[in-house]
């Protein structure tokens, strides 16, 4: 990071959460960038007045927007309509106010879920309107699509420079390990360190295991993040990931390896598991911005089990 940054005053929604942590990190090694991250307490993003006063306060020259109503499959599935709303509406809301307070930069974090349920792989750009995205997170994935939608429409009619990113699942140290609302990663992490832990004789896991994903170590995406805020103006979507599938059966073959767990998978095969395939054409962000994923998913997981064995535990211990 030896050159300097492009923009002074960068306010990151989001900011105190899991990817926020790191993408903050990354913005303060730049001298002379000052980071406002306003908190949920203080500011609701999905309403306008907060919004307004959240920019009022911050005057940033780019805004990068983190913040999101997020969950596994389970909590996608209980909370469609909310998390419909509240990202919507902080999306949309975020991006014309920021247009109307002469932001120079927006930069909009998408998601994978956006993508249509029978994407050929690996997913391009391209494919994003091919189709209905997998049903349980339909809601959340549509929600974040329309900032595409609107980035598009903006820098066409006013010029306003916004740019619209789509991560694959993410993971690493500080994730939500809370069976109830966390993605797949770290639910399985939590699983089978609890089981060793616990002396059980298996773990359960839903779904068949012939799904697969594609997984981004979450200091590789914040990497991605600053980068493409500081080179990268267009607007077309760009993929952040590191191009590589796993089936959720070796997934979990790793983690319960990695974890010392040696007992039984059981398999819930009533339970949903999402889309059948994900895996990311990594092209264009390499192209355009020079990202490319540096952490191997077999270190990722290790330092992840690692950080929940320690803080994690030591907390809920």
């Amino acid at each position: 990071m030896s050159d300097a940054f492009p923009y002074k005053r960068v306010t990151v929604t989001g900011g105190a959460g899991f990817l926020g942590r790191f993408v903050i990190e990354k913005l303060k090694a730049y001298e002379g960038v000052e980071v406002f991250v306003p908190r949920q307490h203080d500011y609701n993003l999905i309403e306008k007045p907060d919004i307004l006063r959240m920019l009022d306060d911050a005057r940033p020259d780019l805004v990068i927007h983190l913040a999101a109503v997020v969950g596994g499959i389970a909590y996608n599935q209980k909370n469609p309509g909310k998390f419909f709303y509240d990202n919507l509406m902080m999306g949309v809301q975020l991006i014309e106010e920021s247009r109307l307070h002469g932001v120079k930069k927006f930069l909009a974090t998408g998601t994978v879920c956006a993508y249509p349920k029978y994407t050929q792989v690996p997913f391009k750009e391209d494919d994003l309107w091919n189709g209905y995205p997998e049903e349980t997170n339909a809601p959340y994935g549509l929600a974040k699509k329309m900032m595409l939608v609107q980035s598009q429409a903006y820098r066409q009619q006013y010029g306003f420079n916004s740019i619209f990113l789509l991560p694959a699942n993410l993971y690493g140290p500080g994730d939500n390990f809370d069976l109830e609302t966390s993605h797949v990663i770290p639910a399985l992490i939590n699983k089978c360190v609890e089981a060793r832990r616990l002396g059980s004789s298996f773990v359960q896991v839903w779904g068949s295991g012939e799904a697969s994903r594609e997984f981004l170590y979450v200091e590789d995406c914040a990497d991605g993040i600053v980068e493409a805020a500081a080179k990268y103006n267009e607007s077309d979507p760009v993929n952040l990931g590191n191009g590589r599938e796993i089936v959720i059966k070796d997934l979990i073959q790793t983690i319960a390896r990695l974890a010392e767990f040696d007992g039984e998978i059981r398999w819930q095969s009533d339970r949903p598991e999402g889309q059948p395939r994900r895996q990311l054409d990594t092209t264009r962000a390499f192209e355009k911005f020079g990202f490319q994923a540096q952490t191997s998913l077999e270190e990722g997981l290790k330092r992840t089990i690692d950080w929940y064995e320690t803080a994690y535990m030591a907390r809920g211990a």
